[in-house]
């Protein structure tokens, strides 16, 4: 990994065309590939849009790289979320979804369900993320944001992924699913495991998901005996009031709003900070806007971060549940696939100069997020911890700069997800009080 070559700016990427053929292809789920893994995408989107492939677990599925594939694919029925739908053997079934969740008893989330389970359980939810509900959790992610930032603010040097990206989101949705104060730091541990992707000790991911699965049920008793105003107590009263949901779908929805919701925050925070460092003329203009006490730019910018190199590479698995046509290609029943978001949102069909960063950018109908009925319920909260975290830290670190070669920096392994290891920067050390509602002041 260490004798990776230097990543290509996306600006100057080197054409597919030099190393590769149509026939060929360019070679995937490499460390070079996951450095910068435009440039094939680019090359599958011209000559094999909808390309199946191996993948590095050995099972076998369908890559979706075209945006107008993917957002048909992300709304299409026949493509199912339910593993079982997967017609390899229950061995090959294992290799797909989240590491340890089967084993755990916690497949019965949002990302593993089809209607009308899937609309039953998302109802039941989706109160926790409306626009309203998010604003008013505002002042805590702020809080959150200032307090995190106080602890290496006077050292003038910090990384990042480990110091802000990673513990804010963990500590935000704790606050939400009604996680005791004084347990956060152990789900903060557990999470760490399982952001790893195959980074930590051998069998770490299964133990840390048991880990959590017994700490959620423990939770859920807990809370069912004296309730509070938050998720999963929450979810207990609908329960109880004839909504019909069992023990296991109420920890598999904590299970998967907490897994769901913390990794895509850590890599927005992460890889839009690192954007905006490798880009400094749209830096400058983040934070002349911010000077000036004007929100138009964040929120643009946040969605065009979001699509430049987003959180998540590729949409969680989907499963055929009868042939169909895709691309122009044959999906057999049992097949499965997955959309390629980070490929679709540089599609030069649907996106003006998409290797450009452009904060301002208006026509932005990214999928990030995804699409359809699946969109993630956590878009409104990840997007507000977002704009908090990058805001404030251009606001109170004067001079911040990367702090290592952008070849030596490290992405995270795994299929879904697309993240920076670390993120080391240097600043001007700079005093504790300077702080405030920054998000409230926009």
């Amino acid at each position: 990994m260490n004798d990776s070559p230097p990543p290509r700016t996306p600006e100057h990427p080197a054409c597919p065309h030099s190393t590769t053929t149509p026939e060929s292809g360019p070679e995937l789920f490499t460390w070079e590939f996951a450095t910068d893994p435009y440039p094939a995408y680019a090359w599958l989107r011209e000559h094999r849009p909808v390309h199946r492939t191996s993948l590095p677990s050995g099972v076998e599925a369908w890559l979706v790289t075209r945006y107008a594939d993917a957002r048909q694919a992300l709304a299409d029925a026949r493509l199912s979320k339910n593993p079982a739908n997967h017609a390899e053997s229950p061995h090959a079934k294992g290799k797909t979804g989240i590491p340890g969740e089967r084993k755990a008893e916690l497949m019965t989330h949002l990302l593993n369900i089809d209607p009308p389970d899937h609309t039953r359980l998302r109802r039941l939810v989706s109160k926790a993320f409306t626009p309203r509900r998010v604003a008013e959790f505002a002042p805590r992610v702020q809080e959150l944001t200032d307090r995190l930032i106080d602890r290496f603010i006077e050292d003038g040097e910090a990384d990042l992924i480990h110091d802000l990206a990673f513990p804010l989101p963990i500590y935000a949705i704790c606050d939400l699913l009604g996680v005791p104060r004084e347990d956060q730091d152990d789900f903060r541990d557990w999470a760490g495991m399982m952001i790893r992707h195959g980074g930590g000790p051998r069998g770490g991911v299964a133990r840390s998901v048991k880990k959590m699965r017994g700490y959620l049920a423990e939770l859920i008793h807990r809370k069912r005996e004296n309730p509070g105003d938050d998720l999963i107590s929450g979810l207990i009263r609908a329960s109880d009031h004839g909504e019909h949901l069992t023990e296991n779908e109420a920890a598999a929805m904590a299970f998967i709003l907490l897994f769901a919701g913390f990794e895509t925050t850590v890599n927005l925070i992460g890889n839009g900070m690192y954007a905006l460092l490798r880009h400094p003329e749209q830096r400058a203009r983040l934070e002349a806007s911010l000077a000036a006490g004007e929100s138009g730019l964040l929120a643009t910018g946040i969605e065009e971060l979001l699509r430049y190199d987003g959180p998540v590479e590729m949409a969680t698995w989907r499963y055929a549940t009868e042939p169909l046509t895709l691309g122009g290609e044959e999906i057999a029943a049992g097949d499965p696939v997955l959309v390629v978001l980070a490929a679709a949102d540089r599609d030069p069909e649907r996106f003006e100069d998409p290797d450009t960063l452009d904060l301002a950018r208006r026509d932005n109908q990214h999928l990030g997020y995804g699409h359809g009925i699946h969109y993630c319920l956590g878009a409104p909260l990840a997007r507000l911890e977002g704009q908090a975290a990058l805001a404030t830290l251009l606001r109170r670190l004067p001079g911040l700069r990367l702090a290592a070669d952008p070849a030596d920096l490290r992405w995270r392994g795994g299929l879904i997800m697309r993240g920076l290891r670390t993120l080391p920067v240097a600043f001007e050390p700079g005093s504790r009080t300077e702080k405030g509602d920054l998000l409230s002041t926009l």
